[in-house]
């Protein structure tokens, strides 16, 4: 892995019922996760996905692009932009990209990770720390 490499983007299609899903495994049963009335109510364009799921899912794209998760050291982001998923069968598709930043000297490499829905940025300065493998 060189400064400047490319990842292979990963699309992710997210749908009501995957947001119900992580609501059960999560615990996060929040409504604006599931009910149209409960985030128009407070401000949001529509259901919008569990944050924690997004950064989820861009942890995959790193952890498929680097050969696992025992690659990951460190992962962190911030939420630029809710991720709206209509209610229909489709739902909607979060892109991931990354691009290698810099190699450390320690053997270790940064990502910077790009998350995007609708062409819109859905996670904002997305970095993976990774051991060379």
């Amino acid at each position: 892995m060189q400064p400047g490499t490319e990842f292979p983007a990963r699309t992710f299609r997210v749908t009501r019922a995957d947001l119900v899903r992580y609501a059960g495994a999560s615990g996060d049963f929040n409504p604006i996760h599931w009910s149209d009335r409960q985030a128009i109510a407070v401000g949001l364009p529509g259901v919008i996905a569990h944050g924690m799921l997004t950064m989820g899912l861009a942890g995959q794209a790193v952890a498929s692009w680097v050969g696992g998760t025992a690659s990951i050291v460190e992962f962190s982001t911030r939420f630029a932009n809710p991720v709206v998923v209509p209610d229909d069968d489709k739902g909607t598709e979060i892109v991931v990209t990354g691009v290698v930043k810099k190699v450390l000297e320690d053997g270790l490499v940064q990502i910077d990770v790009s998350a995007t829905c609708q062409g819109e940025k859905a996670l904002g300065a997305a970095k993976a720390l990774v051991r060379k493998q």
